[in-house]
């Protein structure tokens, strides 16, 4: 197949499949099988693309143009590629935990579940091809919606209210300030097309660039900036295959994909010397503030998702330092905060199905029932420290190495001081774990390890997040060509 047939094809496979869920909806281990069978296809498909786009080849569709010069129409380059990889492969190893997941806690309406899972995938894999801004924010509020009925699955009021929040921030956020400022880029340069290098006009006022700037990043609330992340946090009653969407495979990766691609394909970094301070101010308050909330929540999915908050906001840290080792920095971690926290969750869901946990106050001596389980997070909460021999070790260097070439010792201050939270907030979970007693409740009630396909699965994943650290060659190459550093 041409590679833009690959691209169509990869587009309408998790669509058919989730068909195929529908009417394999009455035989758990069809429905499950052509899970698995759609999501190794996709990453095959995905997979083919890898090597042209490693090559300098773009492949690019127009699907269609509903208003003239506005077309909706796809093209893959190094930073869609890079995303495409990581929810295509994701979703293999997060339907292997589903499977254990769903089946270990007897959830209602499984079938609902894996058709919204491979809807998400679809949309995610649009918004990672799309060629321009239009077909992006189309996809990003259909990924929206789309998601919301996996956060309200357990259709409590807790779910409810909590998918309200999670629907009225993302919609209201992209409606308020994305949209206008999609529309103002489309007024000033007559494109939405992206670009390397960026589409705004050189010159353009720098106050003018500035509100731009703020309209976009405040618009892309998946990217949970503070005010706009309460919708991440309120997310967290859906179920933890779920929560591993949202933070590792499609929603928050989406909104910092979204984040990188605008600053390098429609601002581009020169346009933006000397208007980005109150963004690095922003992100690194977001960091610190959300590792602060980590740092006191005893829930255990609670102090997961502020640090996802606090680590998506490296990714904008990264982004708006603007030189070219923070920005391949930035996509780095998109790849390692994606394996870490997915690891995380796995493991946090894992503990729930096996001992019906949630605090991390229950977890004492947790670690000797459950060692594959929690060996698993400590390589995730490594990951997430930034040490080494873990992936966020990489993404990190990069992203204090372009610090240090553009000055930028307040953004040198807020890494030291939220390595040193990450720290406070991961390493007490791993030392409670393998190193205090069992409490009189544990010993009442024995248990091993949840079902063989999540451990399965978070064991794929830490491995991965060892492996970006060892072999980080792909992600770096597609990093590199994005900044085009040889």
């Amino acid at each position: 197949m041409s590679p833009e047939t690959v691209i169509l094809v990869a587009l309408a496979l998790p669509l058919l499949g989730a068909v195929g869920m529908v009417l394999a909806g009455k035989s758990p281990n069809l429905r499950e099988g052509v899970t698995l069978v759609t999501a190794l296809g996709l990453f095959a498909c995905v997979m083919q693309l890898l090597g042209p786009v490693l090559a300098g080849v773009r492949p690019a569709v127009n699907l269609l143009e509903p208003l003239p010069g506005l077309p909706i129409a796809f093209r893959v380059e190094p930073l869609g590629m890079l995303f495409a990889l990581i929810a295509s492969g994701l979703w293999i190893v997060n339907s292997i935990y589903s499977i254990g997941y769903m089946r270990g806690n007897d959830e209602q309406h499984q079938t609902r579940f894996y058709v919204c899972f491979a809807l998400a995938i679809a949309a995610a894999l649009a918004i990672a091809f799309a060629a321009n801004l239009l077909t992006l924010f189309l996809f990003y509020e259909v990924l929206t919606l789309i998601t919301y009925p996996l956060v309200t699955h357990a259709g409590t009021d807790k779910a409810r209210s909590g998918g309200r929040t999670y629907l009225v921030i993302l919609m209201g956020t992209s409606v308020l300030f994305l949209l206008p400022a999609i529309i103002y880029v489309w007024h000033v340069t007559g494109t939405t097309n992206f670009r390397a290098g960026g589409i705004l006009p050189v010159g353009m006022d720098k106050g003018a660039v500035a509100i731009l700037l703020a309209l976009f990043m405040f618009g892309i609330g998946k990217a949970a900036l503070m005010p706009f992340h309460r919708w991440l946090p309120a997310a967290m009653v859906a179920p933890t295959p779920v929560s591993a969407l949202l933070h590792a495979v499609a929603v928050v990766k989406a909104g910092v994909f979204s984040v990188v691609k605008i600053v390098v394909y429609v601002f581009g970094l020169d346009i933006l010397a000397g208007v980005t301070d109150w963004l690095i101010a922003i992100a690194g308050f977001t960091i610190v503030a959300a590792s602060v909330v980590a740092l006191h929540a005893d829930n255990l999915k609670r102090r997961l998702a502020y640090s996802t908050v606090s680590q998506l906001s490296y990714i904008v840290l990264a982004a708006a330092i603007l030189a070219p080792l923070s920005v391949i920095g930035a996509v780095l971690h998109i790849a390692a905060h994606a394996f870490g926290k997915i690891t995380l969750f796995f493991a946090a869901g894992s503990i729930y199905t096996a001992s019906h946990k949630t605090e991390v106050s229950q977890l004492d001596g947790i670690g000797r029932r459950m060692p594959w389980t929690m060996a698993a997070f400590g390589i995730g909460a490594l990951s997430m420290i930034g040490l080494p021999p873990a992936a966020g070790f990489v993404s990190k260097w990069y992203l204090v190495s372009g610090a240090m070439a553009q000055a930028q010792w307040f953004t040198l201050a807020v890494v030291l001081l939220s390595t040193l939270l990450n720290a406070g907030y991961f390493l007490p979970v791993v030392y409670r774990a393998f190193f205090r007693p069992l409490s009189a409740e544990a010993q009442a009630h024995p248990h091993g390890e949840a079902p063989l396909p999540i451990v399965i699965a978070l064991c794929i994943t830490a491995a991965g997040t060892l492996a970006l650290f060892f072999f980080p060659d792909v992600p770096l190459a597609l990093a590199q060509q994005l900044v085009a550093v040889p």
